[in-house]
């Protein structure tokens, strides 16, 4: 501004500075201006919360993969008691869908905050209980019974957590640095590996097999009681993302949003093709992670017969390079593009497929690390550092919510049956792992082509789309 209108600006000081702060305040939600957000609170509440409902999760896969075949199984063979764990892994990812559906529907509606925090306190209690269950042995096919039951209702709440927790930091972040924010939340998935499966290498180390199977694997699930306590805390003092707030305000939005109240049939008349897209898209992740994580640990320890202590190990030296990786990645994606590196990761999960599996037959410890840290940090880390900010960037505000859990929880059945349909793989090729190699490649193919056809994703994710117009996005 020339200095020649200074003067003006100093006349009346006294009052004109009443004024100017109160015009400040009033026209926050008359022109859009954001209040001031604190990004390491909002990421610190993101992470936090992500980090206790991915624990969860995937200390519940590496505990089905080891002890829940003889645990609540243990009328069947070692192979079909396997099955069925996995089963009961793959129960979960049956009701993240319909968590997605309600707490996508609510978070468009009423706020990304109040629905992170109804996820964060079922999937934390269902886990805790999950650690308190009866056995086989204790009280027969109630324990089973009993187990699906407390799956489905962690898969339900997790259902509800990625597009929250995504949206919480990348609504708040600076638009040339979105795909470095968004990236944060990310960590909590492969810090929730790296604890989940430590705690659990930590435990197996410490008790003898007799223990683990008796009470020991209950230790992981019980300790996850601390983790809600903190996640809860730092959730609570959170406020809501500046972009919600702006396209709730009736006087930047005053229209009735095409008069559709309900956010998944907005989000599929106006962003159809998009849709379709992001959940193809995703397959790869899902479908790669399943195969590198939970049915890669029980095909070293029953397949190859190893110590159970090599692939823990290796998963959690391959989590904790993800970890570091993961805003690495995101930093990267703000110069070169967003889809770029997606398509990156997808080629990655296409060519490490066969050599994954040459790797582990090799029964060498340093050649089974290998595989599991460089698959692992090329392929699904690489898809998952950058996809809710490219996903993000498909959706306008008044629908992002719904269509990031659509496209993530639907796809992610698939992901949940994974383990299953590896172990059933295996066993019609006669214990070769070649139809699972096939399997994860033609995962990575179905993602690359609907990566390559996503159009109009910038190098940052603009996620400035006025919910009130209803716009189509860039489909």
């Amino acid at each position: 501004m020339p200095d020649a209108l200074e003067p003006r600006r100093a006349h009346g000081a006294a009052g004109g500075a009443f004024r100017s702060n109160r015009m400040k305040t009033d026209t926050h939600s008359s022109v859009g201006e954001d209040p001031p957000v604190h990004m390491g609170r909002v990421v610190t509440a993101s992470i936090s919360g992500a980090l206790l409902e991915w624990y969860d999760f995937f200390v519940y896969g590496t505990a089905s993969a080891l002890f829940f075949g003889r645990v609540f199984f243990p009328t069947s063979d070692a192979a079909t008691g396997i099955i069925a764990s996995f089963a009961t892994y793959g129960a979960g990812f049956f009701a993240r869908p319909l968590g997605g559906i309600i707490f996508g529907h609510f978070g468009d509606q009423r706020g990304r905050k109040s629905a992170l925090i109804w996820t964060l306190s079922i999937v934390g209690a269902s886990t805790f209980l999950i650690g308190l269950l009866p056995t086989y042995d204790q009280v027969g096919v109630w324990a089973p019974i009993l187990l699906v039951a407390l799956r489905l209702v962690q898969g339900f709440g997790l259902g509800g957590e990625y597009g929250g927790a995504a949206l919480l930091t990348i609504e708040s972040a600076p638009g040339p640095r979105r795909g470095f924010f968004g990236s944060l939340p990310q960590t909590a998935a492969s810090i929730g590996i790296l604890l989940a499966t430590g705690i659990v290498s930590l435990c197996d180390s410490a008790f003898t097999d007799e223990q683990m199977h008796s009470w020991g694997w209950r230790i992981p699930f019980l300790v996850s009681m601390l983790m809600l306590a903190v996640g809860m805390f730092v959730r609570t003092h959170t406020g809501e993302t500046p972009e919600f707030l702006r396209q709730r305000n009736p006087a930047t939005c005053s229209s009735s949003r095409s008069g559709e109240r309900i956010p998944l049939f907005r989000a599929f008349r106006n962003h159809p093709r998009n849709m379709v897209l992001a959940f193809c898209a995703r397959i790869a992740e899902t479908v790669s992670s399943n195969i590198i994580n939970a049915f890669g640990i029980s095909y070293v320890t029953t397949q190859l017969a190893l110590d159970r202590q090599i692939p823990l190990n290796g998963m959690l030296v391959a989590s904790a390079i993800g970890i570091l990786a993961c805003p690495v990645i995101g930093w990267f994606s703000d110069r070169v593009g967003l889809r770029r590196i997606y398509l990156l990761g997808a080629v990655s999960v296409v060519l490490v497929s066969f050599p994954f599996f040459l790797l582990l037959g090799t029964a060498s410890v340093p050649a089974i690390w290998v595989a599991l840290i460089v698959s692992y940090n090329l392929g699904p880390t690489m898809m998952f550092a950058v996809q809710p900010t490219l996903f993000t960037s498909m959706f306008g505000t008044d629908v992002r919510y719904t269509g990031l859990s659509f496209a993530y929880q639907f796809s992610a059945i698939l992901g949940g049956l994974t383990p299953l349909i590896c172990t059933a793989l295996l066993q019609a090729f006669d214990g070769e792992p070649w139809g699972v190699a096939a399997y994860m490649a033609v995962a990575g193919l179905v993602s690359l082509v609907a990566t390559v056809l996503i159009r109009g994703s910038s190098r940052t994710a603009s996620t400035a789309e006025p919910a009130c117009r209803d716009v189509k996005g860039k489909d």
